[in-house]
């Protein structure tokens, strides 16, 4: 379950959420035939270009699709992303604080050949329970991810966009929908900057 930052924050306890990055699949070179077969993209090395070490900064709404006016909290750290089982999977450790307190969580993103698509699950530092995970892969050089969630005991939706800005900065946005997709609210802006493979 989703609960806002500034209920955890002012709790003084480490927040529970973590945001991940990644880039577009490159295809394989076309057959020269004169009717080539479609190339298969293998989407297990979108994570590739992410292993090493980040300089992060991070804005998170305080209280997401609330009435209040909108607050944002501002974090910096470091994320490290190590690989897995080849490749197929990573995981992502990130530490990040703030005049408002600590957000600490590990992200674990799994490949599914089958479906090819990644599956990207959060793990909450504070009780190390995983939240729901997050499905979806890249397009057009945008990763999109979406799942289900509760924000208290709202059903909502989670949208996840990440872009590779250049070789050495990534950006991250996360947003929420209380009506199905109809409308979202950006609630989790970060950006990160190489620091070392």
């Amino acid at each position: 379950m989703t609960i806002p930052y500034r209920k955890i924050l002012t709790a003084g306890l480490s927040a529970t959420f973590f945001f991940t990055m990644a880039f577009f699949a490159t295809t394989a070179a076309g057959d020269a035939s004169p009717h080539p077969t479609p190339a298969v993209v293998d989407g297990q090395r979108d994570f590739d270009w992410e292993i090493g070490t980040w300089r992060s900064s991070v804005r998170v709404l305080a209280d997401p699709l609330s009435e209040s006016p909108d607050e944002w909290l501002e974090f910096s750290g470091t994320s490290i992303v190590r690989p897995l089982s080849e490749g197929r999977a990573n995981v992502v450790e990130l530490e990040v604080s703030g005049p408002d307190g600590r957000i600490d969580a590990l992200n674990l993103r799994l490949y599914e050949p089958q479906a090819q698509r990644w599956s990207l699950t959060f793990v909450n530092m504070r009780d190390g329970l995983l939240t729901p995970a997050v499905y979806g892969g890249f397009h057009d050089g945008v990763g999109t991810f979406y799942g289900d969630d509760h924000l208290g005991d709202r059903p909502i939706k989670v949208r996840f966009l990440i872009t590779r800005v250049s070789k050495g900065e990534a950006r991250f946005e996360q947003a929420f929908s209380a009506d199905d997709g109809a409308t979202w609210e950006t609630n989790w802006i970060a950006v990160d900057r190489r620091v070392r493979r």
